[in-house]
Formats: C-alpha cells, sequence, structure tokens
C-alpha cells in the first residue's frame, strides 16, 4: 500500500513539473510578449518609443533571456520563495491573485462535483433497474437535454429569467454588503445562498454525462451471469444490487473524477465571466490575452495540479470500490 502510494506521488510531481515546463512554454508561443504589446499602445498613444527603453523593459522584466533561463527562475522562485512572479497587466503579485481567485475556484468545482455524484448516482441507478420506464425516458431526456445546452448559454437564460421575473439578475458569490468584507460566519451563509446557481449551471453537463454512464454500466452488470446466481440463491433484491452490480458499475463513475475536475474548472471560466464571478476563469482568460505570462502560467501550473491530485483520488477510490484492483500491480 505505502509502496503504491509513494509510486503515485513520485508519478504525480514528475506530472505536474512536466506540465510545468509545456505550459511555460505553451504560453510563450504566441509572438511578441507583454513588453511588446506595451510598446505598441504607447506608439498608438504618443508616437514613436526608443528602443533604448525598450530593450531596458525587456532586461527589467527579463525577456531578454533564453527560455530555459526564464523558466528555471520562475520554478526556483515558486520553490523557495512561493512566489509565481509579477502581473504586467494587474500591477500586483501573481501570488496575490491566485490565493484571491483559486479557493473560490476550487469551492465552487468541489461543490459543483458533490452536485454531479449526489444527483448523477441515484437517477443512473434507478433508470438503469427501471429501464424503458417512463421515469427512464425522462432521465434520458434530460440527460440529452444537459449535455446539448452548453454552459454559458443556460447561464445567460438564467440571467434573463431571473431579470425578467425577479427583477434581479443572479450574479456574482456573495451581496454587495459582503462582496469586499472580511470572512465571518455572515459572509459564508451568503455564499451558501448564491453558490447553488453557479454551482447547478456548471455541473449539470456532467451531470447528464454521468446519469448515462451509470445506467450503462450497471445495465451491463444486470445481465451477467452472477447475478441471475445470486438470485437463485435467495439474495434479496435490493442487496444483490447494492452489493455486487452497483459496486462493480461505479468503477468508470469513480474514473471520471480525474478528468471531471479540469472539465467543471474550464467550463467554469465562461459561466463565471457571464455571472461575474469571483473566481480564476475570468483573470486566466485576460492574462492570456494580454499575455500576462507569469499570471496565466500559474493559473494553469495550479490547475493542473488540481487534475492530477484528482486523478489520484479516483485511483484511490477505485482500488477501495473494486477489491479486485490491487494497489501493488
Amino acid at each position: 500500500m505505502w509502496k503504491y502510494l509513494l509510486r503515485r506521488s513520485a508519478y504525480a510531481l514528475f506530472t505536474v513539473w512536466v506540465i510545468s515546463l509545456i505550459s511555460f512554454a505553451v504560453i510563450q508561443l504566441p509572438p511578441g510578449d507583454y513588453v511588446s504589446d506595451l510598446v505598441n499602445d504607447l506608439r498608438a498613444q504618443a508616437g514613436e518609443v526608443s528602443p533604448e527603453w525598450e530593450q531596458r523593459m525587456r532586461e527589467i522584466y527579463g525577456f531578454d533571456d533564453p527560455f530555459l533561463v526564464q523558466y528555471f527562475k520562475w520554478m526556483r522562485n515558486i520553490l523557495t520563495k512561493g512566489q509565481f512572479g509579477y502581473s504586467f497587466y494587474y500591477k500586483r503579485d501573481a501570488v496575490e491573485m491566485i490565493t484571491e481567485r483559486l479557493p473560490m475556484s476550487f469551492a465552487l468545482s468541489f461543490l459543483s462535483t458533490m452536485f454531479v455524484w449526489v444527483v448523477a448516482l441515484p437517477i443512473g441507478f434507478y433508470s438503469a433497474v427501471h429501464k424503458y420506464s417512463i421515469a427512464d425516458y425522462f432521465a434520458s431526456f434530460m440527460g440529452f437535454f444537459g449535455m446539448a445546452i452548453p454552459n454559458f448559454l443556460l447561464a445567460l437564460i438564467v440571467l434573463y429569467l431571473t431579470y425578467k421575473y425577479m427583477g434581479q439578475a443572479v450574479i456574482g458569490l456573495f451581496s454587495a454588503e459582503y462582496a469586499s468584507a472580511a470572512w465571518s460566519w455572515g459572509k459564508l451563509l451568503d455564499l451558501m445562498k448564491h453558490v447553488w446557481v453557479p454551482m447547478v449551471i456548471i455541473g449539470i453537463s456532467s451531470t447528464a454525462g454521468l446519469i448515462r454512464t451509470m445506467r450503462a454500466n450497471l445495465l451491463d452488470e444486470l445481465n451477467k451471469p452472477y447475478v441471475e446466481t445470486a438470485r437463485a440463491k435467495g439474495l434479496s433484491e435490493t442487496r444483490l444490487l447494492i452489493k455486487y452490480p452497483l459496486r462493480h458499475a461505479l468503477n468508470p463513475f469513480v474514473s471520471t473524477l480525474g478528468w471531471m475536475l479540469p472539465s467543471l474548472v474550464s467550463g467554469e471560466t465562461i459561466v463565471s465571466m457571464v455571472l461575474n464571478l469571483p473566481t480564476s476563469g475570468p483573470i486566466l482568460y485576460r492574462a492570456l490575452i494580454q499575455q500576462d505570462q507569469y499570471v496565466a502560467a500559474g493559473f494553469i501550473l495550479m490547475l493542473s495540479t488540481l487534475t492530477v491530485v484528482g486523478t489520484f483520488i479516483s485511483d484511490l477510490l477505485l482500488a477501495w470500490v473494486d477489491p479486485r484492483i490491487r494497489l501493488q500491480q
């Protein structure tokens, strides 16, 4: 068990390092950099900009260094000082922006994941056990409906309906009096009051997909010979379903956790822009547009770490759900 955990942890750390290297390279692929954009803006506003000033700015920001030198300086600051660099566009430390926005993104993604599991598991189970019933057809229809509608379009529909019939659009995660206030029980309760709308909007497409996954997996298990053997031995239907087919059908269901977390985060980006949510999505989008490389690389690194952690957790849950899976292998 411990050997497996250590081996998987080493793989996870290596994967995060590779992702950090690739993400730092990818954000530098577009032509130019922040200084180039800054010089172009100044030329459009004030005319000519001296080459000496442009070169000086590149030296200050470190853009005159080779790629590997920039990368290792960035990683050294992260590992030794906990600093992700400086935001050229927002004029702030990148770590401040990450620590402000990432917890909200993580909380929203975690709640959306819980919503997906709590809704998809029982509906998929009931739909498989009562196949071709009215409830099964309704669940199938809602599943296709949820997968067909993009999250941002659903967010726009919610904005329109709430503004038209309630007189106030449902935006943000906090009321006006708590938006900039320090954390307290009142602010936490206010967050719980507002978070359910984006939670449902972000999680509904994943919920629809997992309902179909759970139904298909359980139907496949119900047709296997061991189920008929258990029935022939007199095992009660409820115990039979929960102890054997459901447990085996959970394998693909649990394994989706690794990709479901990043998909929720990516879906959160546009929804956050539509609903004006204080999460990492809008900041990351703006950083990529403005070539604010340290902010973009920092957010991508943290979100990639979330993906690796989700995959690691799904592996452990698979071993717990299905005893046939051996951690030593």
